[in-house]
């Protein structure tokens, strides 16, 4: 085995061949988006608008259960440069906090969530919203929807690729890789997005398993990782506090308001289609961390000294053969990619359907105006936060997962008792809430409560002190008795 270098040039290590295979991949992924659109032309066009969208933002609820699993399983990865790097950086705490966390809310949202969702038969997860609760909890839940979707994290992840594979500058390789995303979501909608991730599923979870495959075949197994790599990296907590862990659990219940479940959930032909594909996603999902996790964890024992953020993609491609790596890199690309296009095309709906004035409102060509537009702000909002993917993921899930998830909840366990003006004055605290503790935090001890905490903490409250208000009226106005 050659010696594994901490940073190598790309152009000296990809092979004629491996570029074949890596081009190859792209064209048969073009190739299913156009097989899609073909299939969609063949069955006829239709001249009714809502069928169009539904058509569009939905493929017409005829999602099969192999097409669901698929597609669910491949939006679900588009950050493995952030996952990765907190396994080079953290070992198993990865597993635990982007892993097992987040296989307990799938759980709970294939048994509990499928049926109460569907029988409002919802277009987005903000239309459902305002059907439990109320039009301008509709729009509040629009905006939190928007900046959960807009796909910070995936455009950094794909600049990230470009610039490592043919260097350049961050920002040119994100706004290459978004035109070229662009192109294809905006022309086959949802169905373009379902079945280019057809392809990038397999290509994708082929691709981790070969770099997992390779290490333990050059290297050895566990025993080899234990004596190579620090006793923090096979802890749960990664030397990290048992709090701060555990914000990552209330982050994974986010999913239980994330659009994404919600659009294959809507979009599935039935509720047994989707509770057995979010099953199966689950059971694929443990397979898929197990090879990203340990995978980067053999690149933290092997090239120590390499930059956290594209250790993994240095180490993989040394130890993988000629004429895998070009699958390799094509598995990576699909692994962003296929998440990007996902988030991408919803932000967009999020702005077509939910945001928008009703007259336009379910128009095509706002919904592909609306999808340019997430594009270029994705770009910006990228270079804002410099490039840093886990500070976005920890921004953005906080408020996520501390203002919607608990009105959310509360709404389903208790259908009707939550007012709109209720849902909005709750969502509205626990933004205040997260955002003061996050900007300026107080000394000492309390350092060590995370924002999310005290951004749920005044969602509850919102929740409570509108019920208890509401409690006192209703006695003010009883009538009085005559005896």
């Amino acid at each position: 085995m050659r010696t594994i270098k901490n940073n190598i040039n790309f152009s000296e290590v990809i092979t004629t061949t491996d570029w074949l295979v890596f081009f190859l991949v792209l064209i048969v992924t073009l190739g299913a988006v156009v097989y899609g659109h073909y299939l969609k032309k063949k069955s006829g066009s239709s001249t009714d608008d809502k069928k169009n969208f539904l058509d569009l933002i939905l493929m017409g609820r005829q999602l099969t259960l192999p097409m669901f699993v698929t597609t669910l399983v491949a939006t679900w990865y588009g950050g493995i440069f952030g996952v990765t790097r907190i396994a080079f950086e953290r070992g198993i705490y990865n597993f635990i906090t982007q892993g097992v966390f987040w296989y307990i809310t799938y759980l709970i949202f294939a048994f509990f969530m499928i049926k109460k969702i569907n029988q409002y038969q919802a277009m987005t997860l903000p239309n459902l919203i305002g059907k439990m609760f109320g039009p301008k909890s509709m729009k509040v839940s629009a905006i939190f929807n928007f900046f959960n979707v807009l796909p910070i994290v995936y455009v950094i992840s794909l600049g990230l690729f470009i610039q490592i594979i043919f260097g350049g500058e961050l920002w040119l390789g994100m706004t290459i890789g978004i035109a070229l995303v662009l192109i294809y979501s905006t022309y086959g909608g949802f169905r373009a997005v379902v079945f280019s991730d057809i392809v990038q599923f397999f290509v994708m979870c082929l691709a981790v398993f070969l770099i997992l495959l390779f290490s333990i075949t050059n290297f050895g197994g566990l025993s080899w990782l234990t004596a190579n790599l620090p006793e923090t990296h096979f802890s749960v907590t990664g030397g990290g506090t048992v709090l701060s862990t555990f914000v990552w659990g209330f982050i994974a219940l986010s999913t239980l308001v994330d659009p994404n479940f919600y659009q294959r959930c809507f979009a599935a032909k039935s509720n047994n289609v989707a509770k057995k594909g979010i099953i199966i996603s689950t059971c694929i999902w443990f397979l898929f961390d197990i090879c990203t996790t340990f995978g980067a964890m053999y690149a933290r024992a092997v090239i120590p000294d390499a930059q956290a953020n594209n250790a993994y993609l240095i180490y993989a491609i040394q130890i993988i053969p000629n004429g895998f790596r070009g699958f390799v890199l094509a598995g990576i690309l699909a692994t962003i990619l296929s998440t990007l296009d996902s988030y991408l095309f919803l932000a967009g709906t999020t702005i077509s359907y939910d945001l928008v004035w009703r007259k336009i409102r379910g128009k095509v060509y706002i919904h592909r105006l609306g999808t340019i537009f997430v594009g270029l702000l994705a770009v910006g909002m990228a270079l804002v936060f410099d490039g840093n993917i886990r500070k976005v993921w920890k921004t953005l899930g906080s408020y996520s997962a501390s203002c919607l998830l608990l009105p959310v909840i509360a709404g389903h366990i208790f259908p009707g008792k939550i007012s709109d003006k209720q849902f909005v004055f709750s969502c509205l605290l626990g933004v205040i809430g997260t955002s003061w503790w996050k900007l300026a935090p107080p000394k000492d001890f309390l350092m060590e409560i995370d924002e999310l905490y005290v951004g749920t903490l005044c969602t509850l409250s919102g929740l409570l002190i509108w019920s208890f208000i509401k409690k006192i009226r209703k006695v003010r106005h009883l009538p009085t008795s005559d005896h």
